[in-house]
């Protein structure tokens, strides 16, 4: 029978996400307009909230310390995965597989820009978010874990948008009017579908501490070192 310890299989998903967002996030679907601005999304917009979510999920059931180790884990992930790519991609192709391999290059090929700017993105929004929720944790003393798993996801998503964005897309030799023309008609609806996103996801936020907090406790009531110290108190 396989059995699965329930912490390995929230990092499971954790990393789930950021691969497939590495992966496929490249592709953008329009989204409509805004007052004239053509508005885009990438598909990336349905994990990235689990990524905040999860975090949020083990702040919650293990505190910041093991929330920053997971965002951590996930750099190290992504730094990996964008370095591997630019290995593989810059290698030469056996013959049987000439040509397809512009091919493979065009889907899996990624630049250094593009590898920089997921890594700042992830990073810096990542670890705002557990801030922000451990803050809120604090003050609210563990009441409207909905409102601090939503609050800390809004600022945290707007961030890794923003900066993702801006790193990967600024054209340079554009001027700052058409960039910022551009580069907000990708900001906001990609923000703004993630909130969304976000918001529908809430149930899973409170099933996934359930999940965790159920699973804590079975461990500390078989723990021998737990009971002893139950008996000396």
């Amino acid at each position: 029978m396989i059995k699965l310890h329930k912490f390995d299989v929230i990092v499971g998903f954790y990393i789930f996400a950021i691969v497939a967002a590495q992966l496929m996030g490249a592709k953008v679907v329009p989204f409509g307009d805004l007052l004239g601005i053509p508005l885009s999304i990438s598909v990336a917009v349905f994990l990235m909230p689990l990524l905040f979510t999860t975090t949020d999920i083990v702040v919650e059931v293990y505190g910041k310390a093991r929330a920053r180790s997971l965002v951590w884990t996930g750099l190290m992930v992504i730094t990996l995965l964008a370095t591997y790519t630019l290995f593989v991609t810059g290698l030469p192709a056996a013959e049987r597989y000439v040509a397809s391999n512009d091919a493979y290059n065009s889907i899996f090929g990624t630049s250094i820009r593009f590898a920089l700017a997921s890594i700042a993105a992830f990073l810096i929004a990542e670890v705002i978010d557990v801030l922000i929720y451990t803050k809120m944790q604090e003050k609210m003393k563990q009441k409207g874990m909905w409102l601090r798993n939503n609050i800390s996801n809004f600022v945290g998503q707007l961030i890794d948008s923003t900066v993702f964005v801006v790193v990967a897309f600024y054209a340079f030799d554009l001027s700052l009017g058409a960039n910022a023309l551009f580069l907000i008609g990708i900001i906001i609806p990609y923000w703004i579908v993630r909130c969304f996103v976000s918001i529908v996801g809430t149930p899973f936020a409170y099933m996934g501490v359930a999940f965790l907090r159920n699973r804590k406790n079975i461990a500390q009531r078989n723990d021998p070192t737990n009971k002893i110290i139950k008996e000396v108190a």
